[in-house]
């Protein structure tokens, strides 16, 4: 038998051994979407050092689309030493990795050389305009990259203008020197380009001395003289970092007076709830201390909500990290608050002063978003409802400010926004999700100045090869597009660049159309230019369409008699109804069509003779090209597994009536 004090002895040195063989446990959050086990040291909430503004520097990436801005942050944040797990490490949205394009602003941090570099990347299309516009008030300075090969083009001018209209003091990357077209002379004149650009946007005398960098993003390497290919030991980014902390001026911040920020993004998280994401204006922020939200209006300043900060989050790297506080001039994200949304300022409890908002440019197009009515509506969606629809579309509105959503008649919204691409992410978003929708075909916001009528008129910047020059001037010619500059492209033969101007309308649906003409070698670029007097309605731009009348499965029987009418959009098993297209005619009529018809049985004739018929393949369109190329009698019915173009109004008698009524 055990006696006590030898169970006791027993126990203790079972306990002993099993202490010194326990390994420490990993860290485990519990907001398993911000950390991992690696970012464990950094998640234990210790003092932020970024507390002093003389070490800080905000910068923003700008520049115009495809010319690498995202491959230029991957290269910064391998050199600070984030683990970047995939190229395009900042694009993190689904859409922008399918689609290579960055959609939406991310900030990000990185530490060199004892200063704390807050880094913004930013969105190179024309349509995604409003996240530029955003973040250029976080920062006091910018990275312009351009293309040494393309030049500055029409996207680079729009976000040069925001750059310079903030104050902040830009500096020039000439990414892409690699190329074998670029040469020292091609440079230099990129940079005069540039500067003149400079100057047209009415730049200072500080803005305008501007330092110059040569680099190639995909290499990996950046260098203050010209070079093809730099030694060994310079072959990295230092040159660009050093660059950035010597030419930014750190943020003016006054760490004394009373705790302000700005929102300028939002989220948000299953665990945190909403997450607000901002510059800190003036003060210092700790967790747990007590905050209200803060909005104006015409009656004055009005307190939104009252509450604590719960969590207090700086992004490093790739990671999101907890820290305990953040002082002026810095880029923080917190949780807490439930209602502040975008351009609402958080601040102290005993601030009553609200900080300026965000200006943003009105948006140029519209779309009707309402309940699918077809026929075939909830076979594939979940959410299928004008409530539901409208919930998420007031959810969208509230954390993108460049769409506005106001409430028409029938359970459907209007959305207003910047360009088909913009929306059509919006709406591919949505049916992901589950929704189904009808869409209406974008309509331009027009403005009466004067008793005259304005329209939004867009730069558009096109480089094709001499041979498709007549075809794409024709086509823009029935757009209302006038020509302003024309000229070959230098160090590329054979090919030649168009400048002109175009009213947003005539360029609606213009990009497949464009790359079907040039057989995919041309190069199309557009941005806002301003509102300019109404050019007079559009040319011919589109053919009639063939409209089924009957419902049920379409047949291959009833497709071969209908191929020699024009172009097919359907293949024989998919279901039609009664007012959808299923196909363009070759005239510029409608022409109602029965794509259901069977092949009459007898005694005589097999079934399976069906299986001898050969179809063209049909013309399957995505849904930017459905929003190009619907009319104004015409729908779009986005489904989560179809994309369906069918006609406003599925009756024909009732579209016969219709027709004959006057048009606005």
């Amino acid at each position: 038998m055990v006696t006590g004090p030898l169970l006791r002895s027993l126990f203790s040195t079972t306990l002993k051994h099993a202490l010194s063989s326990a390994k420490p446990k990993p860290f485990v959050s519990p907001y398993p979407r911000y950390f991992s086990s690696s970012s464990a040291a950094a998640a234990t909430a210790t003092t932020n050092p970024s507390l002093d503004p003389s070490r800080l520097r905000n910068v923003a990436v700008i520049a115009h689309v495809d010319h690498g801005k995202t491959t230029l942050m991957d290269r910064l944040l391998r050199q600070c030493g984030a683990d970047i797990p995939h190229e395009r490490a900042m694009d993190s949205i689904s859409l922008e990795r399918e689609r290579g394009i960055t959609i939406a602003s991310k900030v990000t941090s990185v530490s060199w050389k004892e200063n704390e570099l807050n880094m913004v990347d930013t969105p190179g299309h024309a349509d995604f305009g409003g996240e530029v516009e955003r973040v250029v008030g976080m920062v006091e300075g910018a990275v312009l990259v351009v293309d040494a090969g393309e030049g500055p083009l029409a996207q680079t001018k729009f976000v040069l203008a925001k750059a310079l209209k903030y104050g902040l003091r830009p500096l020039l990357l000439l990414n892409k020197v690699d190329k074998p077209a670029v040469s020292e002379e091609r440079c230099n004149e990129v940079e005069s380009l540039v500067f003149d650009l400079f100057a047209n946007l009415g730049a200072s005398e500080e803005q305008l001395d501007f330092p110059v960098l040569y680099a190639s993003a995909k290499e990996g390497w950046a260098s203050s003289k010209y070079t093809k290919s730099p030694p060994e030991e310079a072959k990295n980014m230092s040159e660009l970092l050093d660059t950035i902390v010597r030419h930014v001026p750190p943020p003016s911040a006054d760490l004394d007076a009373p705790f302000k920020m700005l929102v300028s993004m939002m989220e948000k998280d299953f665990y945190l709830g909403r997450i607000l994401t901002g510059r800190v204006f003036s003060g210092v922020v700790r967790v747990g201390d007590k905050v209200h939200g803060l909005r104006s209006n015409d009656a004055g300043v009005q307190k939104i909500e009252e509450g604590k900060v719960t969590k207090l989050m700086k992004k490093k790297g790739t990671s999101m990290v907890l820290v305990d506080s953040a002082g002026a001039g810095d880029i923080v994200s917190m949780a807490g608050l439930a209602s502040p949304s975008i351009g609402h300022t958080v601040a102290n409890a005993e601030v009553m002063d609200a900080l300026p908002t965000i200006e943003l440019d009105p948006p140029t197009i519209s779309m009707t978003f309402g309940v699918n009515d077809s026929p075939l509506a909830g076979k594939d969606g979940t959410h299928l409802t004008g409530g539901k629809i409208g919930e998420r579309l007031m959810a969208e509105a509230e954390t993108n400010l460049a769409i506005n959503v106001i409430p028409a008649l029938s359970e459907s919204y209007e959305v207003q926004g910047r360009g088909e691409l913009q929306l059509g992410i919006l709406i591919e978003n949505m049916r992901r999700e589950g929704f189904e929708l009808s869409v209406s075909p974008p309509k331009v916001m027009y403005k009466v100045e004067n008793g005259t009528k304005l329209e939004p008129l867009e730069e558009v910047t096109i480089e094709i090869n001499e041979e498709h020059v007549g075809l794409v001037m024709e086509a823009l010619s029935h757009r209302r597009a006038e020509v302003v500059d024309m000229g070959p492209v230098p160090g590329h033969e054979g090919r030649t660049r168009l400048s002109m101007t175009c009213p947003s309308r005539g360029l609606v649906g213009y990009r497949s159309v464009f790359f079907s003409d040039t057989r995919g070698t041309g190069f199309m670029h557009r941005a806002f230019l301003t509102y300019g007097k109404y050019r007079g309605p559009l040319g011919n731009v589109r053919k009639g369409v063939l409209v089924s009348m009957g419902y049920g499965t379409i047949t291959a029987h009833a497709l071969m008699s209908l191929e020699a009418r024009g172009i097919l959009f359907v293949t024989p098993g998919m279901e039609t109804y009664d007012g959808m297209i299923i196909g363009e005619h070759s005239r510029d009529t409608d022409l109602d069509v029965n794509p259901v018809r069977t092949k009459e049985l007898t005694n005589v004739r097999a079934a399976c003779k069906d299986d001898n018929v050969k179809l063209s393949p049909p013309r399957l369109m995505s849904l930017e090209e459905a929003i190009g190329y619907v009319a104004s009698d015409e729908l779009i019915e986005v489904t989560p597994k179809a994309i369906r173009l069918r006609k406003r109004y599925l009756d024909v008698n009732k579209r016969k009536a219709m027709s004959k009524k006057p048009k606005d």
